[in-house]
Parts: C-alpha cells; sequence; structure tokens
C-alpha cells in the first residue's frame, strides 16, 4: 500500500469511527405505547433520588406524560448536566402530571432506606391528580402502591416516564440541598447534595454531624464514634 492509499484508508477509517452510531440506551415510549395498546389508562413513571447520600432526605417522583405533548429534553437524570435537567424540568412541569413524595432523615434512620424510598414513592403515586392503571418503577423493587406495578431494571435509561420522574426527583432534591447549604454553611452542600465527597468528610471531621445527617450510614456513625 503506497503513502497516499495509506493515507486515504486512514482517513476513511477515521471518519468511519467518527459515524459510529451511540450506542447508549435512551429512554422510550414502547413500554407506555405496548401497555396503551394493551389497556386504557394512565401510566406513570417513577423514580428517587438521594438514596446514597449520606446527608438529607430521599426523594420520590410520578409522572404521567401527555403522549400528544410530550417534554422535551427528557433523558436519563444521571446522564444530563444540570442545565439541561432544569430545562427538561421545566418542560414536564408545563406538559406533563406529576407528584413528589419526600422520606426525610428521620424517616430513614428509623425504618431503613430502602424502606423510606419506597414509601416515598407509594406517597407520590398516591398524591397524583389520577389515579394510574399502571407504574413502572425504576429498579427491582416495587412500593407498596394501590394499582398494578412493574419493576424495571435501568428504567431511567429506557422508558421515557421512568426518566422524567428521574428528572424531576433529581431537581427537586438538588434544591432542597442547596437550600440545606444556607442553613448549614460549610459542609458543601450545594456541591455534592450530601454524597460521600472528601470535602463533606473533610467537613464532618471538622463542623461535626448535623441534624440531616443519616445517622444510620455507617460514615456518619464513624464521625459520632459509634463504631470504630
Amino acid at each position: 500500500m503506497g503513502n497516499c492509499d495509506f493515507a486515504d484508508w486512514a482517513t476513511r477509517v477515521t471518519l468511519g469511527f467518527m459515524k459510529q452510531p451511540d450506542t447508549r440506551l435512551r429512554p422510550t415510549l414502547e413500554l407506555e405505547q405496548a401497555e396503551l395498546a394493551l389497556a386504557p389508562g394512565a401510566i406513570a413513571g417513577v423514580d428517587e433520588a438521594g438514596r446514597g447520600p449520606w446527608a438529607g432526605p430521599v426523594v420520590a417522583a410520578a409522572v404521567i406524560l401527555d403522549l400528544d405533548d410530550l417534554p422535551v429534553g427528557v433523558g436519563d437524570s444521571k446522564a444530563l448536566d444540570e442545565a439541561a435537567r432544569e430545562e427538561a424540568y421545566a418542560s414536564i412541569k408545563k406538559r406533563a402530571r406529576f407528584a413528589v413524595a419526600v422520606a426525610d432523615v428521620s424517616r430513614i434512620d428509623r425504618s431503613n432506606i430502602l424502606t423510606a424510598t419506597l414509601w416515598a414513592m407509594a406517597q407520590a403515586v398516591a398524591k397524583l391528580s389520577e389515579k394510574p392503571r399502571l407504574v413502572l418503577v425504576d429498579g427491582n423493587r416495587l412500593p407498596p402502591v394501590i394499582c398494578e406495578a412493574r419493576a424495571i431494571v435501568k428504567g431511567d435509561a429506557k422508558c421515557l416516564s421512568i426518566a422524567a420522574a428521574s428528572i424531576v426527583a433529581k431537581v427537586t432534591r438538588d434544591r432542597i440541598m442547596v437550600e440545606m447549604a444556607e442553613a448549614y454553611p460549610g459542609y458543601g452542600f450545594e456541591r455534592h447534595k450530601g454524597y460521600g465527597t472528601p470535602q463533606h468528610k473533610e467537613a464532618l471531621e471538622r463542623l461535626g454531624v448535623t441534624d440531616i445527617h443519616r445517622r444510620s450510614f455507617r460514615p456518619v456513625q464513624l464521625a459520632l464514634g459509634l463504631i470504630d
């Protein structure tokens, strides 16, 4: 292969790689449309934000989309930056019906994080203006709802209703933690939102444990000297 041939081949290969399709999962309406083909009735997507942080509440959201007027910019909240989530949230708020429920730190510590999360999910569904026929829940556990429900692993990356719920839950919780940053300065809640970061660990050691820290979580128990 001559130099010119090699250069032409290399260019074609490079362009070929550049044109490779994005194979990441993107949420669609396939599940909702399949279910609606079987039976009519509202379908709600449900997701949560905040299971892992050392501080702050866990927030759940339930969203019923209008399939004739879909919000724009909806994707898995973990794959969107803050600005994109805020834009998508505004669109969801304008075009969809949704409800939010918050499980505070006392509930988390009293019952455990999983139970508190499922409780918040059920509360969000109960607060919807219309009782859904079906609830699609992100994950592998179902909340105690009084309608048909289906758990979907990685549902926020597959199902548009769940993705919308993930955005509502995430934006709502982030806003709560920004407010908490004003009430508890020095911890960096406005940045890490209560998650376990080196900055958060250092603040715990320097400033101590606040009322919004989860005492049932090991890092907080370590900071309190309850365990070694």
